[in-house]
């Protein structure tokens, strides 16, 4: 996805996904898999463009964030769908390689 667009994405996205239940794990060749939440509510994901931060936040929470987990520098933003079209997956790289993927179970 351009990186023009994520901001409209994002702003989408959790508008359209809020309240579903997301698994958020970090994939780095140096650290290693970790997961890092599962079965939590999504309450929205923030992109900061270069300039105004240059990252993107992922907030975790019913009516306000509980846990959040940042992303510095994205460089790459992949969507996965199942057959029917929903997304049921992101994938966000950084500048270190790290990836974040987002599972996101079907509403």
């Amino acid at each position: 996805m351009p990186r023009e667009r994520w901001g409209e994405f994002f702003d989408q996205f959790s508008d359209g996904n809020r309240g579903r239940q997301i698994s958020i794990e970090s994939i780095s060749l140096e650290l290693g898999d970790e997961t890092l939440i599962q079965n939590a509510p999504l309450l929205a994901i923030v992109y900061d463009r270069p300039g105004k931060g240059n990252d993107l936040v992922i907030e975790v929470g019913k009516d306000e964030v509980t846990y959040a987990h940042a992303i510095n520098a994205p460089t790459e933003v992949l969507t996965g769908q199942n057959s029917t079209g929903q997304m049921i997956a992101l994938c966000i790289s950084d500048a270190t390689g790290t990836k974040t993927l987002i599972k996101l179970q079907p509403s």
